[in-house]
């Protein structure tokens, strides 16, 4: 908790610079009839053009980026390599077409034959909107040169927008051509790109608010800790790693914007501490399900089962979130690839189908015994899941929605809010478990009590037929819910030893 809010007051001091975008030795690939490096995608918001050189404005620039070829090919002059930057708003006017035709980067024998163009060159036309733009500019291969290096550059940005870098040859004698250096991307407020900046204010807000949390829960924590039951022991550790959660991303993001580079060791801690949380969460929702430390002692067979799905999850989550945030710097929509999002949302839909399986066996079992107070608890927590799930549903439709109607990242502006619901929602259903669950002089109430007619010998709550047996009850005043729950399975023989008993 102190954590949390010291990294927040510390990194509110870091300095800002610029975003770095590294090219080591990049190869152009062949994209129609030309060769590409795609050199970078971000939002930038506008800077104020009185003063280009404020240190406070947004500018792309190119710091020492080199062409290098082989010594094979040296031996003639080459056409241009070019850097070519522009705005989303801005891509019909790049390439062209003779006669309705195909689409070309580089201009054809037929384009050139119209007059429009050279041949060999790029093709590119002059924003109407954005005067000047796009930046397209380049550098050559003399005889005998390997390297060929790309004029210094400095681009300054005055209209908000998702702007590209891209380099481009139409030279196919470069076909081993690689590209090196490194170009600098800056927004007014550092070098966090545009979609990605809101997500450090939000951080430290969700830092606060894990903060907030954990001084609740951990005051009744000590208040009460002699009645403290092994589920809100779970509840403690997924507050726990929640805070350290949100406040090693905020801290990521922040150093992110003070450094122009991703730092890789505390992304990699937020990314395995998110997973960790997410795996426990959702184990603990499946425990609570099947009733453990409330009206069962332990899972019983069924733990090797829920231990097995949750290691399972764990790494698919570990995998998907480590390829969609380690280094990523450009603002794109997503690098994961199917078979990456897949595994996870088929594990999750598995989670959800054994919870409220789980939960509809457990709340029979505890109207048949007649447990009003842990019914009434366990009516409110069905209910809390069963609006989240809901809400999850309409929100994946969202997302749906708005990524099919979003292919360029035009509003890249209002991108974070995606990410960030799930953060909220997850946050949000946290804070009602705690509130049904907060440690209390009453906490014993909810507590498993070792008693014959609580004990669920075999578990109804696995998604395979299984037929349960009954333990009989030796105690006198648990007599009467014990023959009700044998008079429901239709166990006759039950109902004479518990007359007997009575």
């Amino acid at each position: 908790m102190w954590y949390s809010a010291l990294l927040l007051v510390l990194v509110c001091l870091s300095s800002v610079e610029a975003s770095i975008h590294y090219y080591s030795g990049d190869r152009f690939v062949s994209k129609g009839n030309a060769f590409v490096v795609h050199g970078g995608s971000e939002g930038i918001y506008s800077s104020a053009p009185a003063d280009d050189s404020a240190k406070d404005n947004s500018y792309i620039r190119f710091d020492k980026v080199t062409f290098r070829r082989s010594k094979e090919s040296a031996n003639s002059s080459s056409l241009s390599v070019h850097a070519i930057v522009f705005e989303v708003e801005d891509r019909e006017n790049i390439g062209g077409s003779a006669y309705g035709g195909q689409r070309a980067v580089c201009c054809t024998g037929d384009l050139a034959k119209l007059g429009v163009c050279t041949q060999g060159d790029i093709i590119y036309r002059p924003s109407t909107k954005n005067p000047g733009w796009p930046q397209v500019f380049g550098v050559s291969f003399e005889v005998d040169e390997e390297v060929a290096r790309l004029p210094s550059k400095f681009i300054p940005i005055h209209k908000t927008g998702m702007y590209n870098l891209y380099f481009i040859h139409c030279d196919l004698k470069l076909k081993d051509l690689v590209v090196e250096g490194n170009t600098i991307w800056k927004n007014p407020t550092g070098y966090l790109p545009g979609r990605m900046a809101p997500f450090m204010l939000f951080y430290g807000f969700m830092s606060l608010a894990f903060v907030i949390l954990g001084i609740f829960w951990f005051s009744q924590y000590a208040r009460f800790w002699r009645e403290v039951l092994p589920l809100q022991n779970c509840i403690t550790l997924v507050i726990t790693l929640g805070m350290l959660e949100m406040a090693l991303w905020y801290f990521e993001y922040a150093k992110f914007n003070e450094t122009g580079v991703r730092p890789t060791g505390i992304t990699v801690r937020a990314v395995s501490f998110g997973a960790v949380k997410q795996t426990v969460a959702r184990l603990i929702l499946l425990m609570v399900s099947m009733g453990y430390g409330v009206v069962r002692p332990s899972l019983g067979g069924l733990t090797s089962k829920v231990i097995f799905l949750g290691l399972t999850f764990f790494l698919a989550t570990e995998v998907l979130e480590m390829v969609e945030n380690v280094g990523a710097v450009s603002d794109l929509s997503g690098k994961a690839r199917l078979f990456l999002v897949l595994p996870v949302a088929i594990l999750d839909a598995f989670f959800i189908l054994w919870i409220f399986t789980s939960l509809s066996a457990t709340l029979n079992k505890l109207q048949a015994r007649r447990m009003m107070v842990k019914v009434d608890i366990y009516r409110k927590f069905t209910n809390a899941l069963a609006v989240t799930v809901i809400v999850s549903v309409g929100w994946i439709c969202y997302e749906l929605y708005y990524k099919s109607n979003d292919v360029y990242n035009e509003q890249w502006q209002n991108a974070w809010i995606i990410p960030a619901f799930w953060q909220v929602l997850s946050f949000s259903l946290l804070c009602v478990i705690c509130a049904l669950w907060a440690p209390s002089q009453n906490s014993t109430r909810y507590a498993y009590s070792g008693d014959a007619s609580e004990e669920f010998d075999r578990d109804e709550t696995t998604l395979t037929l299984i037929k349960p047996s009954l333990l009989p009850s030796k105690d006198v005043h648990s007599a009467p819910e014990a023959r009700a729950v044998q008079a429901s399975n239709g166990l006759a023989n039950g109902d004479e030893e518990e007359d007997k008993i009575e």
